[in-house]
């Protein structure tokens, strides 16, 4: 699973990279000056992809994460992301285009869809963390003292 983590961190990150460069590019073509949902890709594929793929990975060294819930936790994280970046790409892209397709109820939903994804993984990520924090051993009440001693 480790690897997974990695790869999908670094997939995140090449596209929040590329979107970051298609945001600048595609508005600078078509003389585009206001606001537009293109503008939130990348740090929404960079802070959600890049940053949580990195820290989870982190955590799962750490705490040793393993299981059904954190492997759904991995798979549905990723499925919210990308309907949320892609709904992004999307919406900003016929923003700048002036396409009334951009005010889509279709395309909120979409979004919607993908924020709630990412709210229950977050909560399969706590699921999966609970029990490991429980049984660390630097975490029980004797070792605190010690902890905070140093």
């Amino acid at each position: 699973m480790g690897r997974k983590i990695y790869l999908a961190t670094a997939v995140w990150t090449a596209l929040g990279l590329a979107s970051g460069l298609f945001y600048r590019e595609f508005t600078k073509l078509n003389g585009f000056t206001g606001d537009t949902q293109l503008a939130v890709a990348h740090t929404h594929a960079l802070a959600l992809g890049t940053t949580v793929g990195l820290v989870v990975l982190g955590l799962r060294q750490v705490f040793g994460l393993t299981g059904r819930r954190f492997a759904a936790w991995f798979w549905l994280w990723n499925a919210g992301l990308a309907l949320t970046f892609g709904t992004l790409v999307a919406k900003g892209s016929l923003q700048v285009l002036g396409s009334a397709a951009a005010d889509s109820k279709m395309l909120a939903g979409i979004a919607g869809l993908g924020h709630m994804s990412l709210t229950a993984a977050l909560v399969l990520l706590f699921l999966a963390l609970a029990p490991r924090l429980r049984s660390d051993a630097a975490l029980r009440g004797d070792d605190a003292a010690a902890l905070a001693t140093r």
